[in-house]
């Protein structure tokens, strides 16, 4: 995760609250039930050190932008940035879980925080909906971009294409999350893939 990504939980009594809070995994059950997981920054000890929790949702769970129009859980995907509030009774499990009350969602990380990469596809996973960028024989050159359902991927011509009409030795331009994990090779998230050649 990105140092400039600020998110910070505070407790208020029972009760718990994330400001900017970065959504690392969502799972939907259905349009009332599931749970996202959520990355924070702990300053509880003087110093940054980042940290996640597990939100479940219910039907009970109040959704809405920050224009205070209600949304559903599947509404909220990796990648967005959002206010919540939460039981302060979690779980000890790793990462603890809560039960959310109230989800804010302020926006998408493509609207916040973006780079560019152009470079060559060196292979496709399209079990794992992803692709890796850089030297095939060199991992330590390599990056891997995730596909989700949001990512828009496009030919030469500008036409809306599948990640399984990429080709190995493709020349593209990915837009992505301005953070990586900090794996071998590096993983982001993709938000735009346009084929160069």
């Amino acid at each position: 995760m990105d140092s400039n990504v600020n998110g910070l939980m505070f407790q208020l009594g029972n009760i718990m609250r994330i400001d900017n809070g970065f959504v690392e995994e969502s799972v939907c059950f259905n349009t009332a039930g599931g749970y996202i997981v959520v990355s924070y920054n702990d300053t509880s000890m003087g110093r940054n050190n980042r940290q996640q929790v597990r939100l479940n949702i219910n039907r009970n769970t109040k959704i809405i932008n920050f224009r205070g129009q209600n949304l559903c859980t599947c509404c909220i995907q990796e990648g967005m940035w959002i206010n919540a509030i939460f039981s302060g009774a979690m779980t000890r499990s790793i990462p603890p879980q809560a039960n959310a009350f109230l989800i804010i969602v302020q926006g998408r990380s493509q609207q916040l925080v973006s780079s560019v990469t152009i470079d060559r596809i060196a292979s496709i996973d399209l079990e794992n909906s992803s692709f890796y960028t850089g030297n095939r024989n060199d991992i330590n050159s390599q990056t891997r971009f995730i596909v989700n359902n949001n990512t828009v991927i496009t030919d030469r011509e500008g036409n809306r294409i599948r990640l399984r009409n990429l080709r190995p030795g493709q020349l593209v331009r990915v837009n992505h999350a301005n953070f990586q994990t900090a794996s071998i090779p590096p993983q982001t998230t993709a938000f735009s893939v346009q084929v160069l050649q």
